[in-house]
């Protein structure tokens, strides 16, 4: 008898358990794509981040001199973009032969 009694309430435990599991499992679709664009957000900012650190790093381990011919190319390839670059007139006409 008391086995049976036993067994019964695990039963009923256990079939009352079930529908409150289902109704919490499920987020909607909506509050997915949210999280899911708020993460991939975080991400790209944190790849940004150790990105610059990286930079910042190999900058911090040049001497003087490579740092200010690393700057002076920054420079030129900002303002010609990113094709094969060209020297201006002054530094093509006037230019040290070496």
């Amino acid at each position: 008898m008391r086995n049976r009694l036993v067994r019964w309430s695990l039963l009923l435990a256990l079939l009352a358990a079930v529908p409150a599991v289902q109704a919490q499992e499920g987020i909607s679709r909506k509050k997915q794509e949210r999280t899911l664009a708020k993460k991939a957000k975080e991400e790209k900012k944190e790849k940004a981040k150790k990105e610059k650190a990286d930079k910042d790093r190999h900058l911090d381990l040049q001497d003087k001199a490579t740092r200010k011919r690393m700057k002076r190319h920054n420079r030129r390839a900002d303002r010609r973009g990113s094709g094969q670059h060209k020297d201006g007139f002054f530094a093509r006409t006037f230019r040290r032969k070496r």
